[in-house]
């Protein structure tokens, strides 16, 4: 009996258009969307090659840190290239700027200064990169005056300058902030776009569940009836019926990640395993949402639908998909909303894959998605065992 109602659900579900279309063409057509608005975003953002000059000055001349550090910013062959450098004197430095060719320029008097005649972005990156310069500058005459004090407190004057200002150079290099990047080196803050839309499809498909059920109770459906009065037990056809909405939910979300692999060439990184895992737990939870608004409201079909529906878009809102600022806002004000919210848990776990060289927030959040369906479940559970009919 459970493999006959598994069939005859799957193949009600699957011949329902309305279904069909919320749950396997919507996610894709949204995909679409997002693909053609977020493809050259990134793009139009990148900062472009700034425009300066330099005072050639002799105090320049004999900086010999301030002048290897721009050759090399400036350096055709270097990825990192940010400057077009303009070596020049006051004068045409200060014509070039007056005319808009250049965003600023160096000058070294008695210390390093930037005159800029405005204050965009381009004059705020030379602003901080030539003070970073200065202070790494800085600290290595410190370093290397504290080291030849030393020497000379201990009597050693044969001294070695050159030994002691590459020592120099490279306790500052050493000291800087390392950051170990463990993220997929093509993600791009769109993806938490293509992640909302992977925990809208697995929660899109409570709408499965919520028919799947609706064909099991007898206030809803004609076949409600007949299964109500059938000499079957009912935990086995509504497990059988809950069985072919997650199939029929776990073919939607393949879908999902097919389209957007292959056709719209979405990377999801290196940890494609266990994204396939939160996708599946997600769809359980999706799952879980159907089967308790099914049991819990006493209206229409179409009414349950517009529920879930209205629940998951909410969620999904509150998680990023309309504005990733949205995410961090009620993460730092509210956080007690995305703890509780599904849509977010999936889409927080997807995102800490990129971010966290462990993976404890990830189970945290497969865990919450798990004790979610758990309550869900255990809530349709009591409401079923409850139900009774006067005349059916």
């Amino acid at each position: 009996m459970f493999i006959h109602n598994f069939k005859y659900s799957l193949k009600t579900l699957f011949k329902s258009k309305s279904l069909i279309f919320w749950t396997f063409a919507f996610p894709l057509i949204l995909g679409t969307f997002f693909n053609l608005a977020f493809s050259d975003i990134e793009n139009n953002e990148r900062l472009d090659i700034i425009d300066i000059a330099i005072v050639n000055n002799d105090n320049f001349k004999n900086n010999n840190i301030l002048k290897e550090s721009f050759e090399t910013l400036s350096d055709e062959n270097n990825d990192n290239k940010i400057f077009n450098i303009q070596y020049a004197d006051e004068e045409y430095a200060k014509s070039l700027l007056a005319e808009g060719k250049i965003s600023g320029y160096l000058i070294i008097e008695d210390e390093p200064k930037i005159v800029v005649t405005s204050s965009g972005i381009n004059e705020t990156v030379f602003s901080e990169v030539t003070n970073e310069i200065i202070e790494n500058s800085n600290l290595i005459s410190n370093l290397a005056e504290s080291e030849i004090e030393k020497s000379l407190e201990n009597q050693n004057y044969n001294i070695d300058y050159e030994a002691i200002i590459n020592k120099a150079i490279s306790i500052v290099t050493d000291s800087q902030a390392n950051i170990k990047n463990i993220s997929n080196q093509n993600l791009s803050y769109t993806m938490i776009e293509y992640y909302t839309l992977i925990a809208m499809t697995c929660l899109y498909g409570g709408i499965l569940g919520m028919t799947a059920i609706n064909k099991n109770l007898a206030n809803m459906s004609s076949t409600g009836k007949r299964v109500s009065i059938a000499p079957t037990k009912k935990l086995i056809t509504v497990l059988s019926s809950a069985s072919a909405a997650f199939i029929a939910q776990l073919v939607g979300v393949a879908l999902l990640f097919i389209y957007t692999i292959f056709i719209l060439k979405v990377d999801y990184g290196s940890n494609l395993p266990l994204t396939i895992l939160l996708s599946i737990v997600g769809s359980f939870a999706g799952l879980s949402l159907g089967i308790v608004v099914s049991c819990l409201f006493k209206s229409n079909e179409e009414t349950k639908t517009g529920i879930i529906i209205a629940f998951t878009m909410l969620g999904c809102f509150l998680s990023g998909m309309m504005g990733i600022t949205m995410k961090y806002v009620i993460d730092k004000n509210i956080p007690i909303i995305n703890k509780l919210n599904p849509a977010n848990m999936i889409t927080d776990g997807l995102y800490s894959l990129y971010y966290y060289e462990t993976f404890d927030r990830f189970y945290f959040n497969v865990i919450s998605l798990l004790i979610f369906s758990s309550l869900c479940l255990a809530i349709s559970i009591y409401c079923l065992r409850r139900q009774k009919y006067d005349s059916i």
